[in-house]
């Protein structure tokens, strides 16, 4: 037959089988993910009339993102892009005058503070600082800004044999001297003030740590949201781990300093509070202080709570004292006497307003009470992700512009009114993509514990399920190990991208996850092999009971703590997967210990070293390397060279174990990623070889 008559009648066929709708249909696919536009957090201007935002878009061929900014007209509802750069803009803000819109901007080479118009008009360079800076803040009385730069302050060898300037040897003298994907370069992150003088820089920066081997903000993610001004620009509150080397290692005990403009006197906050205090904000009037708050020294995952401080007297009250859920974010509201955070909450997070005086909150609900006290109520309540949070003075109680995302869908900015507690969505920037995207069904469900607790699962069928079907099904395995399943939409852990390759996920809020009850996050601590992966299997084994999974073609993936999760079931699944993927997980708890780099969470989570007497029971009873003796399915290890989180070597054991037993097993190695993978094509890439695998063995 004609090569070319053969394939008309074929697509004959096709359109007779299949209806034209589903012929249309553009499933998900891991180039699409980066053809979308990600929106970022709102910055509401000073008269409530507008807002601006930032959306990025990549493209995959330069293996690069690119940041915009957007106008959007509050009464209107419109938006209009008002910057087209070569170079992204980031950490937008008003001046506080609502005059002029700062923002980061590297076009003149560096890193620097730019500010423009509302409508992207007379872009200024306003900072000219060597080496560029990573943030800034303007004052609220429009005097002074706040800037983060590196400072070095320690010698290189280099520096002391000048001789042997092209040797690269390092000298260390204590721990830390690497962390997450970058070793110390003698370098610290310090934070300055300079007058400011429309659009620029006067006098002399003063650097707020100097002399100090600290950082502020705190390393590696901190930026300008540990920094708050006083609404009177007459002092500036700084977050710091003033601790070196090894005690650094060792100690989450952040502090909340301030500095006085005035008399150049710096004061500890949070002194004798041992856990991160971090994300300072005052209150409009300034009589208040508020932050996020550990009560542990050392352990990372501690429950957030939000504190509260009067500046007058230095009282300090926990407002979550009775919220038995992490707090996330700090915004103050319409007055001093209104203030809201957001919280992880089964499977999601929301906002939460927290009313000093009940008088205020039944005035704000049109309720009538005489009790005295505080209240805390719910905002939002949709099974989504609520984020980005901005307040709106358009009414008599206001709005809240936030960010608001799904498993299905990256984020778009919603305007929720307190009042009538409607929402309507602002931007549709991934609209087009979506118009012909068959979209994947997500359920939540509970399955019963092994110890009869249950146990919150997101379900993700495949778009277009048919139940009579069976359907290969991957058991998720999340990392942290203290990070919730939420409804997140992620560039590489995407599970509306899975569910479309035709896989049922199965994605358990097992033991050791917030948003459940501090007493349910806390159990993994020191039980890393117990419970938590009697969850896994609890759920996996109520799954495979329905009609529409294939008992015969399950897998498990995870990274870092899921990671470290696949790499345990490989040893004690009892036959019940086909194949697994670990990607950065942790393989050898003794080998680990002295390969990462903060200590203090090996040391709270394992409940002591490999060498404390008596050694604590998980480095024997918990550790995967230990089970290896049962692996018996092919497995897929992958990991990066610039992890100092959870090192190299970790995935190269795995492998080499796995390779030795003659298990059908590859390495997928990244030279230039961390504990992530950021690079577009490198994600991309990633994508391809986890579907190509998981094909192989389960379909």
């Amino acid at each position: 037959m004609n090569k070319k008559l053969k394939i008309s009648l074929l697509a004959l066929i096709a359109w007779a089988v299949f209806p034209s709708s589903l012929l249309a249909q553009q499933f998900l696919t891991e180039e699409k993910i980066w053809e979308m536009g990600m929106v970022g957090a709102p910055v509401v201007h000073p008269n409530g009339q507008m807002a601006v935002y930032s959306v990025r878009f990549t493209k995959l061929e330069d293996n690069k993102g690119q940041n915009d900014l957007y106008l959007l007209d509050l009464k209107t509802k419109i938006s209009k892009q008002i910057t087209n750069t070569p170079a992204s803009e980031s950490q937008y803000s008003w001046r506080p005058d609502g005059a002029w819109i700062g923002y980061l901007s590297s076009t003149s080479g560096s890193t620097q503070l730019w500010e423009m118009k509302a409508d992207g008009s007379n872009a200024r360079q306003v900072s000219n600082i060597a080496g560029g800076i990573a943030g800034y803040g303007y004052s609220p009385d429009g005097k002074n800004i706040f800037y983060i730069k590196r400072v070095k302050l320690d010698s290189s060898l280099q520096d002391k044999y000048p001789q042997l300037s092209k040797s690269t040897g390092q000298l260390f003298t204590g721990l830390m001297y690497r962390h997450w994907d970058s070793f110390h370069d003698g370098t610290y992150s310090h934070v300055f003030i300079q007058s400011y003088e429309d659009g620029k820089l006067t006098g002399q920066a003063k650097d707020l740590l100097a002399g100090e081997r600290y950082h502020s903000p705190l390393q590696p993610f901190g930026g300008s949201e540990e920094m708050a001004w006083s609404p009177d620009g007459k002092k500036l509150v700084y977050t710091s781990k003033k601790l070196q080397g090894t005690a650094s290692a060792k100690s989450t005990n952040a502090d909340l300093y301030q500095y006085n403009l005035a008399t150049g006197e710096t004061t500890n906050l949070t002194s004798g509070m041992m856990g991160y205090d971090v994300t300072p904000v005052f209150s409009p009037d300034g009589k208040k202080l508020a932050w996020l708050s550990m009560e542990r020294d050392g352990y990372e995952a501690d429950k957030n709570r939000v504190m509260v401080m009067d500046l007058a007297t230095g009282s300090v009250t926990d407002i979550t004292e009775t919220f038995d859920n992490s707090a996330n974010s700090i915004l103050w509201g319409k007055d001093s006497n209104r203030l809201f955070f957001g919280a992880y909450v089964g499977g999601t997070t929301q906002l939460y307003e927290h009313f000093f005086d009940l008088g205020a909150a039944a005035s704000t609900y049109g309720i009538k009470s005489k009790l005295k006290g505080s209240a805390t109520i719910v905002v939002t309540s949709a099974a989504m992700n609520h984020g980005g949070y901005a307040y709106v003075a358009n009414s008599k109680n206001g709005s809240i512009l936030l960010q608001q995302q799904s498993m299905l869908r990256p984020a778009e900015l919603v305007l929720l009114d307190l009042s009538t507690k409607k929402s309507s969505t602002l931007t549709q920037i991934n609209d087009a993509i979506y118009k012909n995207m068959p979209l994947a069904k997500v359920t939540s469900r509970q399955i019963k514990a092994s110890d009869g607790k249950n146990i919150h699962t997101w379900v993700i069928y495949p778009p277009n399920f048919d139940s009579t079907k069976k359907y290969p099904t991957l058991l998720y395995c999340q990392g942290g190990p203290q990070s919730m399943i939420s409804q997140a939409f992620s560039t590489r852990w995407n599970f509306h991208l899975m569910a479309s390759k035709g896989y049922l996920v199965v994605a358990p809020n097992r033991r050791g996850l917030p948003g459940f009850g501090q007493e349910w996050n806390e159990q993994i601590s020191g039980d890393w092999g117990g419970q938590a992966m009697r969850d896994y299997l609890s759920a996996i084994d109520t799954m495979v009971k329905e009609p529409f999974v294939d008992a015969n073609k399950l897998g498990a993936v995870g990274a870092s703590f899921g990671g470290y999760s696949v790499y345990w079931l490989a040893g004690n699944h009892n036959k019940r997967f086909k194949t697994f993927i670990s990607h950065c997980g942790v393989y050898n708890l003794e080998a680990m210990y002295g390969q990462t780099e903060e200590i203090f969470f090996t040391d709270f989570e394992m409940k002591g070293s490999p060498y404390t007497q008596p050694q604590p029971a998980s480095y024997q009873k918990f550790s995967p390397h230990h089970f290896v003796k049962n692996w018996d399915t092919p497995i897929l290890v992958i990991h990066n060279e610039k992890d100092f989180r959870v090192p190299l070597a970790q995935g190269m054991e795995a492998f080499t174990a796995a390779q030795l037993k003659g298990i059908e097993s590859s390495f997928l190695y990244f030279p230039d990623e961390n504990h992530h993978v950021l690079k577009p094509q490198n994600s991309v890439l990633w994508q391809k070889v986890f579907f190509e695998w998981l094909d192989t063995y389960l379909k």
